[in-house]
């Protein structure tokens, strides 16, 4: 149905869809934050810094392309890497290349932390997604959201991914 503004309501099925997809990827994330916590106190979003940095050539990534992988502001990375580089998780320097960039990389402790929270971290994204779906809707999950991730990259950067990164290919350990 559409009003007089030109705005498509949902209709109750596509309701019922977009809301189960808010309640679950919120609730997901969660469990996900609080195993990783319980087993090895790391929190979800540094356990994604982690891993795009141990997927990133030769282990390190530009501040702004981690930040863009990871779907973070510049600012708010900024500050999380601060707090890893004082826990002597990751470490800062300029980039060789352009001196204007900054390179992060794990540290051999942010490597051993990660290598420690990957099989928790595993094990909890079968167990609350990936086998409550079959293969065809794994399948389809994975083209639905690669879809939408392509539909909401920076037009300015020409992909959602920049080449070589995590989501330019598939994801282990994510």
């Amino acid at each position: 149905m559409t009003d007089d503004q030109g705005v498509r309501w949902l209709n109750g099925v596509e309701q019922d869809a977009w809301q189960a997809y808010i309640v679950a990827t919120l609730r997901l994330r969660q469990r996900l934050h609080r195993e990783l916590t319980e087993g090895h106190a790391v929190s979800l979003a540094d356990y994604e810094v982690f891993v795009c940095l141990s997927m990133a050539p030769g282990g390190q990534a530009r501040m702004s392309e981690l930040a863009d992988q990871l779907g973070s502001t510049k600012s708010r990375l900024s500050h999380q890497i601060s707090k890893l580089e004082v826990a002597g998780l990751v470490r800062r320097a300029p980039d060789p290349d352009d001196k204007r960039g900054v390179l992060t990389q794990l540290t051999e402790a942010g490597q051993a932390l990660l290598d420690a929270a990957a099989p928790t971290h595993v094990r909890g994204a079968r167990e609350h997604l990936i086998d409550l779906l079959t293969p065809e809707e794994q399948s389809v999950v994975g083209a639905v959201f690669t879809r939408v991730l392509e539909h909401l990259h920076d037009p300015d950067n020409g992909r959602a991914f920049p080449p070589g990164s995590p989501g330019a290919t598939t994801r282990p350990g994510w």
